[in-house]
């Protein structure tokens, strides 16, 4: 792990240091994931908690709906919400369906959606950072901020894993 933000050369210069950016929160959240078990990955530590493997699952999907908003123009698909609407939304859906997966399962799903990212944002311009977009509601939106999300959410989630993990040692150590 670096502790630096550069572009490594692979990309335009804005873009190479968000890529940098994306990796670093990458790297730490794989790390707090070390030596997890299904059972962890499934913990809850309330009825209407989130697990660790639903919050995976979870930074999967936006990713995954960032990729569809501003590499396609679109939002999910019919077919698209089946397969990730209950990581989307979490809640009593996440709770029933996203469950009984080793660490293994939610570290590919994570590495296949960051691949893909990572092979469009080799074809974009710094330019295309400052794209904008209107909310529903008319607020402006642009690409730069979709993917500053997607590192923001990331980050936030990481925190609830390291909440989730210390309520689990503590769980352990009675």
């Amino acid at each position: 792990m670096h502790y630096q933000v550069k572009n490594n050369g692979d990309y335009t210069e804005k873009i190479g240091e968000l890529v940098s950016m994306l990796d670093i929160t990458r790297d730490g959240t794989l790390k707090d994931l070390e030596g997890l078990s299904v059972e962890d990955l499934d913990y809850l530590t309330d009825e209407s908690a989130n697990s660790i493997g639903m919050l995976l699952a979870h930074m999967a999907a936006i990713e995954f709906v960032h990729q569809l908003i501003t590499f396609e123009n679109r939002d999910f698909s019919e077919e698209e919400w089946k397969v990730w609407g209950a990581a989307i939304d979490m809640g009593e859906k996440g709770r029933s369906e996203i469950k009984g997966f080793p660490l293994s399962y939610y570290l590919q799903k994570l590495k296949e959606v960051r691949e893909y990212t990572l092979s469009q944002l080799k074809m974009k311009t710094d330019e295309w950072l400052y794209t904008e977009g209107l909310w529903p509601n008319g607020v402006k939106v642009n690409h730069y901020y979709f993917w500053y999300h997607v590192m923001e959410d990331e980050l936030g989630h990481r925190g609830q894993i390291r909440l989730i993990k210390k309520q689990l040692r503590s769980k352990s150590e009675i």
